[in-house]
């Protein structure tokens, strides 16, 4: 990276902090200040105080002292206190702000990149490397070491300058010094630097192990995987792979923390040389009388503070640039575009419910393939129609619906809503007029009832209503909580634990409860047994309502109910029609499945 491109990520970086929690970065800034200046104030007042007490001055002169160093010392700690007490307090809402802002891109950005496995492996190091120090998390810590050493260096430079004029203190020896305080500082740049080169290199060789570990915590920890354990007998081979894999990144570690160690030995046996170099030449100048006791004991502690001020403000440059990389990435989630066009016209409202869907020779190809999901699909279909739409896996059907609802635009062709390109609908308005169940839903471990809101807000006499409607009714009865309930023990020591076949019935109950136009079914009856899924067919009419009910099954017996059956096979529509007309074609797909 290009200085110029390591300054715009800091400058870009410190900008988004400072969005996420002003109160947070000027309690870090100030309190970082105050604390690197709590030091000085005893370092000061005692070289005062040795000054004093060699010559000999009144007790009431020594007695002023005292109370200046142990008052200034109480009164700066109160407010360091006061501060890092009010900036823990910002730091929880910063971490908060910075999660909610990784969520809202996730449900912003186009449901292509959702699906997009490289986003959701760059999302996962993203959130691996927040939890081992690096990008913004990084970048908080070195701020405020950066902060807090330039402070360091100011004070100590204000009252270790005038060592450096000194007629006592010969000219050589305090160019031997400034040299030695250079060789050590380039030192820790070049330790620094090459200890930063290994970690970002031992980091980035353990992507792939931290996520395997990801998903290896994740799986060991759901209670719902002791079934499988235990009948397949996985617990050897779980432990043995968990075993391998910590083996070989302990080895890595370990080699780490050698070569770290080693340079670090380096640079603190040349520190400590150049303490005893520091002690020698102010001992000799004091000898001669050139510098009083007191001032031996400040120029001590100030030039040693200096130096490490020095050296690990170098440090914590080293550490921003070697950080940069990571932020770079950080941001690179942010910026991920959404290239759906967002459209601005409002769906039409019409009283006659004259609403037409039309597919006009519709091609698509998920992004990154070469192989069409769908070629050359016409259809056309009234709103509040009961369409079926089946084929064997993979023939296209669920990519039909993604299409049609606008999680993916079409590779060619176009959709249309009463002749109007779906594209210029406003998308959120069109998407909110589709109720959909696929077939990979998901149930949160909140309240029954918010789960089929999809929220916290709920009307109860509604959420029993339609729950009953869906087939519920008899396992909420005997819930004593229930719409109020909890799903699952995630949350609640008392939780419901659901079966798949309940499951479905409460994901159906929250497509009818947002009451949109379009009601889609992806399997809706797969987990059921026979008699919930002659009770769903049976009331399915009464369900739809004048919805539009696009219905798609396996079960070929189940489109009986439906006005159309429209039949996918590798990605086109081969058949359309009624299911005795459709059953009658003994060539046919439909009769073959």
């Amino acid at each position: 990276m290009k200085l110029s491109e390591h300054f715009q990520i800091y400058k870009r970086s410190l900008k988004y902090i400072f969005s996420l929690s002003r109160t947070h970065m000027i309690c870090l800034i100030l309190s970082s200040i105050l604390q690197n200046l709590l030091p000085y104030i005893p370092i000061t007042f005692s070289a005062l105080l040795l000054d004093a007490l060699y010559e000999g001055q009144p007790v009431d002169r020594l007695l002023t002292l005292v109370l200046l160093t142990v008052g200034s010392v109480f009164l700066f700690s109160v407010v360091s206190t006061w501060l890092s007490s009010t900036r823990s307090q910002a730091s929880n809402e910063m971490y908060r702000n910075q999660h909610w802002e990784q969520a809202e891109k996730a449900m912003q950005m186009a449901y292509a990149s959702v699906e997009d496995p490289e986003v959701a492996l760059l999302r996962s190091r993203i959130a691996m490397e927040s939890q081992t120090g690096y990008n913004l998390f990084g970048l908080v810590f070195a701020t405020e070491s950066l902060i807090s050493n330039l402070t360091r260096i100011l004070l100590s430079l204000s009252l270790s300058l005038s060592f450096f004029f000194l007629d006592t203190v010969p000219v050589s020896e305090k160019c031997l010094l400034i040299a030695g305080i250079l060789a050590a500082t380039a030192g820790v740049i070049f330790s620094s630097k090459k200890t930063e080169d290994l970690t970002n290199r031992f980091y980035g060789d353990c992507v792939q192990t931290n996520l395997f570990y990801d998903k290896y915590s994740s799986y060991m920890n759901h209670y719902s995987s002791g079934k499988d354990i235990r009948l397949y007998g996985m617990a050897e081979g779980l432990l043995s792979l968990n075993n391998r894999e910590g083996m070989l990144m302990n080895h890595a570690q370990a080699e780490l923390n050698i070569k770290s160690a080693a340079l670090k030995t380096t640079n603190q046996l040349l520190s400590h040389l150049l303490r005893f170099g520091v002690y020698m030449i102010l001992i000799k100048a004091a000898l001669s009388g050139g510098i009083s006791v007191g001032s031996i004991a400040r120029y001590v502690s100030c030039i040693m503070l200096l130096i490490g001020a020095s050296s690990d403000c170098c440090a914590m440059i080293q550490r921003i640039l070697g950080n940069n990389p990571y932020l770079k990435r950080y941001f690179s989630y942010l910026d991920i575009p959404n290239p759906m066009y967002q459209g601005s016209l409002t769906v039409e409202k019409r009283d006659d419910n004259e609403y037409y869907v039309e597919f006009r020779n519709v091609s698509f190809r998920y992004p990154g393939t070469d192989t069409y999901a769908l070629r050359h699909v016409n259809l056309k279909f009234k709103v509040g129609e009961k369409l079926a739409v089946v084929g064997q896996n993979g023939s296209g059907k669920t990519t039909f619906i993604k299409l049609m609802c606008r999680l993916y635009d079409p590779t060619e062709g176009e959709i249309l809503l009463n002749k109007v390109n779906i594209k210029k609908y406003d998308y959120n308005e069109y998407m909110s007029i589709f109720s959909i169940v696929f077939q990979d839903f998901r149930l949160f471990a909140f309240r029954l009832g918010e789960n089929v809101a999809a929220g916290p807000d709920y009307n109860r006499e509604r959420v029993t209503h339609i729950l009953n409607q869906s087939g519920f009714e008899e396992r909420l009865t005997a819930m004593p909580e229930g719409t109020d309930s909890f799903l699952y023990k995630d949350l609640d020591s008392n939780g419901i634990e659901i079966s798949g076949g309940e499951a479905q019935k409460i994901a159906l109950a929250r497509a009818l409860y947002k009451d949109a136009p379009f009601l889609i079914l992806d399997e809706p009856t797969a987990a059921l047994d026979p008699v919930s899924e002659y009770e769903i067919y049976s009331k399915f009419n009464a369900i739809a309502g004048d919805k539009t009910a696009i219905y798609i099954s396996h079960r070929l017996a189940s489109c009986r109910f439906c006005d159309k059956i429209i039949v996918f096979h590798n990605g086109q529509v081969v058949q359309k029609g009624s299911h005795d007309t459709l059953l009658a074609d003994a060539a046919g797909k439909y009769h073959e499945l």
